[in-house]
């Protein structure tokens, strides 16, 4: 089996991807009476035509490293950001567009995101499944509600080992 070694999460290694959300120098603007640092408009949410943003709460089982990676997917008509609700670390798994067309995903990379640090994910990337470190796996996710169909999964033809980097 192929492995892959995760590497920390940084803006410039994610950006072909999405964004990563946290708190890092300055505030954008200070508010509430000088008490709130406000860090603005971090992520370009997506939701296409026909979708609204929408907010619910995933509650995931957490896994190990290393870690057998055999699906990924993605969601056609929207962005979504994942919003730890914890301060652990957490496993974020990405796919390049595949060779010439983005229907099938190419080269896998993996990223271990640190405590504090949330993503958002570009409309239609490819990207593994939730996958918490350590209990709890609590996450608010931002993403597209909507009549139509936001998945698609694609389950590779040889997994994948992911290992610490």
């Amino acid at each position: 089996m192929r492995q892959i070694a995760a590497r920390p999460l940084t803006a410039e290694s994610f950006a072909p991807f999405g964004e990563v959300l946290e708190v890092k120098g300055a505030p954008d603007k200070v508010i509430n009476q000088g008490l709130c640092g406000r860090h603005h408009d971090r992520a370009a949410m997506d939701f296409g035509p026909g979708g609204r943003a929408g907010i619910s709460l995933f509650d995931a089982e957490p896994r190990a490293l290393p870690y057998k990676l055999e699906l990924v997917e993605r969601h056609p008509e929207g962005s979504q950001a994942f919003l730890p609700m914890h301060q652990n670390a957490w496993l974020v798994i990405v796919a390049e567009p595949g060779p010439g067309t983005n229907e099938v995903p190419g080269e896998v990379h993996a990223f271990l995101a640190a405590p504090g640090q949330g993503i958002n994910f570009h409309r239609g990337t490819w990207h593994g499944v939730l996958t918490p470190l350590q209990a709890p796996g609590l996450f608010a996710v931002v993403d597209r509600i909507g009549a139509t169909p936001n998945l698609e999964e694609h389950w590779l033809e040889e997994p994948l080992l992911i290992t610490r980097g």
